[in-house]
């Protein structure tokens, strides 16, 4: 069963690339970041080449989500087993993410991105008993939501996806000993959004870590990512740390930046943030 999912999901990953190349999907929002930012390894002649690698990557890890994400949800839950081979992969925690794998048992704050694999992350974190609550931002159309919710977001027949929407629900969560995820790496364009820097440029924050730091102070916040090595899959965790800073409106956001930064620098190609209009609350112009 695996194979066939496999060539399913490599075969759905070509026509997906097929489709998203051809219409240019995204094109000139990942120029204009990637010209606007500072990296580096990455140079204007290198832009179609980085812009074709992130469509790649892109498409197989869709592939990966409608027809191999069922091998995360049978994973095992002790620490202690891995590594483990499932399905023809081999499965890792990366050095030092036991201990901090099983301090996020106890709840907490997640800090994820759009980078790699990053949906995968979920249902292994369930499966290794963490209380994890994800907070996404419903899709349409209504029957494709039901589907992330119901079959890809859901594990042991529990489904950790919610559409929370007030502070109060927040700290509610955290109160009840919940990993509570939140996805950090995208312009935020409210009237209480933080300024920032992120890759060299000015960006706005999201103010709801602070927030929650604020009213539930000592909260543990984590960052976790996947690393792709051949066919190996190893997790990541990584407590963060950060002290209070006069000079920064978000020391959290910072550390979480500087850990994020330093993943993309890594491989910008991996970042799919980069078709998102990152920068538009303090540069719009470079979209248009």
């Amino acid at each position: 069963m695996f194979v066939i999912n496999k060539f399913l999901a490599s075969l759905f990953s070509l026509v997906i690339y097929a489709v998203l190349r051809i219409s240019g999907w995204k094109r000139k929002a990942v120029f204009a970041n990637l010209l606007h930012v500072s990296l580096a390894s990455v140079q204007p002649v290198d832009l179609p080449r980085l812009y074709r690698r992130l469509l790649c990557n892109l498409s197989r890890h869709v592939g990966e989500l409608f027809f191999c994400f069922g091998i995360y949800k049978k994973l095992p839950a002790d620490t202690a087993v891995y590594p483990c081979r499932l399905g023809g992969q081999d499965f890792c925690l990366a050095d030092g993410s036991a201990p901090v794998l099983e301090k996020m048992r106890r709840g907490g704050l997640f800090l994820t991105a759009h980078f790699g694999n990053y949906e995968a992350i979920g249902p292994w974190l369930c499966r290794l008993g963490i209380p994890l609550v994800a907070s996404y931002i419903p899709v349409r159309p209504a029957w494709l939501n039901r589907i992330l919710d119901c079959r890809i977001r859901s594990v042991d027949g529990r489904p950790y996806g919610i559409d929370a929407r007030t502070p109060r629900e927040f700290v509610r969560l955290l109160d009840e000993g919940k990993l509570f995820c939140l996805l950090a790496d995208q312009d935020s364009r409210i009237t209480s959004a933080l300024p920032g820097a992120f890759l060299g440029q000015s960006a706005n924050m999201n103010p709801l870590p602070d927030f929650l730091l604020r009213h539930r102070p000592g909260t543990p916040v984590y960052v976790c990512w996947l690393e792709e090595s051949c066919n190996c899959r190893i997790l990541h965790a990584e407590e963060l740390e950060f002290r209070t800073n006069e000079n920064s409106p978000s020391p959290v956001i910072d550390s979480y930046n500087c850990w994020l930064e330093t993943r993309i620098k890594e491989n910008p190609s991996l970042w799919y943030g980069f078709t998102h209009r990152r920068f538009y609350s303090e540069n719009p112009e470079i979209y248009f």
